[in-house]
């Protein structure tokens, strides 16, 4: 089993100030998290936040207040839903262990299905009759050996997978809130799931309506939550391709249908397996390429303080030093230490208000750039 022993129980104070931090102007999963190592806290990062903004070069930084936040909590709790921190029970245990985590997700369903090992399922909008037979195969060939399907709710393989694995578990990832499902003839199809005790997951407030930059971030859940991620079909420079290469870099398995050259709906998925995708004609490839995956304990990343207390007057030779020294090409934040040679902890703080100033972006595997 998936599951983790965990586990904390945040207070509702403790939730009122995650969920400020979170929706607050310029603060996403990565600086949350980094508020949270350099803080100590929620509450203590909601007071510090106007002061790192300004000295990033911002003007005044919007902050949640305790009252919007505790209309989101209660409409939540409202529509059925639970705000839940990684270190909760019901939190998905693989989904947490990245490094943008969202640090509160929004769930809706049974989830005890979260806490299942999970295979994502994904393919072409546009698929194949044989690539959604495969996919309702595979589906329910890996409900029948114990696994929960996730998937996004789109059309094509995505909605083929979710049909096949209602009886046996699935998830839904949304990439709006919970209540502006896409697409809207999906609802039936959510539905069903939440009926037979699966779940559905979203790190989007209720009410916000899906956007073409938000199905990226979705996809990043649907493989962080997982062993692996099977792509069915999948065109080229498509979503899929993009949930295959999150998984690649989140560590996850990357599985490929291999489909005929003359189709452009299989260009994906061959180009996926000479890259060094696992092919995959039937559930067991699947199977036992996670066996020795799901034996190794997972571990949560630790949310501890930094050991260098928060840098509060950095000389401006030194903040001027790391700011020259980033671009808009991505560089590692360990280069950029040992280039500024400065403490850690200074260059971090100099990150941080830049990030909270809207100046810098953060990429995986700890890299950053300014926008």
């Amino acid at each position: 089993m998936d599951a983790i022993t965990s586990q904390l129980q945040l207070t509702d104070a403790e939730r009122i100030d995650r969920l400020r931090l979170i929706r607050s102007e310029n603060v996403g999963p990565r600086t949350f998290r980094s508020l949270l190592a350099h803080c100590g806290n929620a509450r203590e990062a909601l007071r510090q936040l106007p002061e790192l903004a300004r000295r990033g070069g911002a003007g005044r930084l919007r902050i949640c207040g305790e009252e919007e936040a505790r209309a989101e909590l209660g409409a939540c709790r409202k529509f059925g839903i639970d705000l839940l921190a990684p270190e909760e029970a019901g939190y998905p245990p693989r989904l947490a262990t990245i490094d943008d985590a969202p640090p509160l997700l929004a769930v809706r369903g049974a989830s005890s299905s979260l806490m299942r090992p999970m295979i994502a399922i994904v393919g072409s909008r546009n698929a194949s009759a044989a690539g959604l037979k495969f996919a309702q195969v595979l589906a329910r060939e890996l409900g029948d050996a114990g696994f929960v399907v996730i998937s996004g709710l789109a059309r094509g393989v995505d909605q083929a997978a979710h049909r096949a694995s209602i009886a046996s578990g699935t998830v839904a990832v949304l990439a709006g809130g919970h209540d502006r499902i896409y697409p809207p003839e999906h609802e039936d199809l959510l539905a069903a799931i939440l009926a037979s005790e699966g779940a559905a997951i979203s790190e989007m407030p209720l009410g916000h309506e899906p956007r073409a930059r938000d199905f990226p971030r979705r996809n990043r859940l649907i493989s962080g939550a997982g062993l692996g991620v099977v792509v069915v079909e999948a065109a080229q420079r498509s979503g899929s391709l993009i949930t295959a290469r999150m998984a690649a870099e989140q560590g996850r398995e990357v599985f490929a249908v291999p489909g005929s050259p003359l189709d452009p709906r299989a260009a994906g998925t061959n180009d996926l397996i000479k890259q060094g995708a696992t092919l995959v004609t039937e559930a067991a490839d699947i199977i036992q390429a996670v066996a020795p995956i799901m034996e190794r304990p997972i571990a949560l990343p630790a949310n501890e303080p930094d050991s260098d207390p928060l840098e509060s007057n950095l000389p401006s030779a030194e903040r001027d030093r790391v700011v020259t020294l980033l671009g808009p090409t991505p560089v590692s934040i360990d280069d950029l230490i040992r280039m500024a040679d400065m403490p850690a902890s200074m260059v971090r703080t100099v990150l941080l208000e830049l990030e909270l100033a809207g100046k810098l972006e953060r990429h995986g595997g700890g890299l950053v750039s300014l926008v």
